[in-house]
């Protein structure tokens, strides 16, 4: 019989050894294939910043396979995710973000979006930055509708730099 309970055991552990090769191999596949969505979602996670004609900065973004200019950056020194929006006026935060960025809400004021009309809170922000841009005294808007952690990067912000599009860059100068 101890013959038998030696094989009983050995054929556990190699099942034991099965499960756990096949939960490694699925955790490392979960995490590349995460990796692998987080960047196609923000294509511009690293960005490098240039100098062009006449002492110009120059950060070129890629579109998303979205179509859209999503971007790292940040506001006043902290890290977020920015979505390039030409259509909205300012910067709308997600009430969300402007928490973990300490941002206090100012006086209420009626925005309208492609939902409705809402209630946003004013903010100013110190310092707004993608790649090497760094703009100063941005008014922005938090915005408690907006469920996503990506922060509307609005005219407020991009009427200071210019911008051209070409195939699937954005390039922006200041």
């Amino acid at each position: 019989m101890s013959g038998q309970d030696d094989l009983q055991e050995q054929k556990r552990m190699g099942t034991t050894m099965q499960v756990f090769a096949w939960l490694v191999l699925l955790a490392l596949g979960v995490f590349y294939f995460s990796d692998l969505l987080d960047k196609q979602h923000n294509p511009n996670q690293n960005l490098r910043t240039s100098y062009g004609e006449e002492g110009t900065l120059e950060v070129v973004l890629q579109r998303n396979k979205f179509g859209h200019y999503v971007t790292s950056g940040a506001i006043n020194g902290k890290p977020v995710v920015f979505m390039l929006d030409t259509g909205a006026s300012g910067v709308a935060i997600p009430a969300a973000v402007a928490r973990r960025l300490g941002i206090p809400r100012g006086r209420a004021f009626q925005t309208r979006t492609a939902n409705g009309i809402t209630t946003s809170y004013a903010a100013n922000l110190e310092s707004v930055s993608v790649g090497g841009i760094e703009l100063h005294d941005i008014p922005a808007g938090i915005t408690p509708g907006l469920q996503s952690e990506q922060v509307l990067l609005g005219m407020s912000f991009l009427k200071h730099i210019e911008f051209t599009q070409r195939g699937d860059t954005l390039i922006l100068r200041h």
